[in-house]
């Protein structure tokens, strides 16, 4: 006898097998994009990557970091898409960097953010309204 949640695990997997094999981006929870060809899946949405790459983006500059092989527990996902063809779908104004760069861009924003957030909890006693 089936019950709601075996229907629904096949459900999920038959919409998880339209994927095998093609390229596809992943969405994960902690905001990282990666990029790769879905070769599997177990009954916890664990998915299997070969040729995976991060897509790093900050500000207009982006990299993609190679991963290689990589293997995504499912509870991480939070989005899949397939990718339409092999062109390249970043906006033009985007500046392709190294890895280096990409990192250091990443390491500058963060500090920027944490200087943003140190002024504003400074200024809090100050009432603007």
């Amino acid at each position: 006898m089936s019950n709601w949640s075996d229907s629904n695990d096949n459900l999920f997997s038959s919409s998880l097998a339209s994927y095998l094999d093609r390229k596809i981006i992943i969405l994960l929870r902690d905001g990282r994009e990666l990029l790769g060809t879905f070769r599997s899946f177990d009954q916890y949405a664990n998915i299997v990557l070969e040729g995976t790459s991060e897509r790093v983006i900050v500000g207009n500059l982006y990299c993609d970091i190679s991963l290689g092989l990589y293997i995504v527990r499912g509870e991480n996902v939070m989005l899949i898409g397939q990718r339409e063809s092999n062109e390249e779908e970043i906006p033009l104004h985007m500046t392709c960097v190294s890895e280096t760069e990409i990192k250091r861009a990443q390491k500058e924003d963060k500090n920027a953010e944490e200087l943003k957030g140190s002024t504003r909890r400074r200024m809090e006693f100050l009432d603007f309204d």
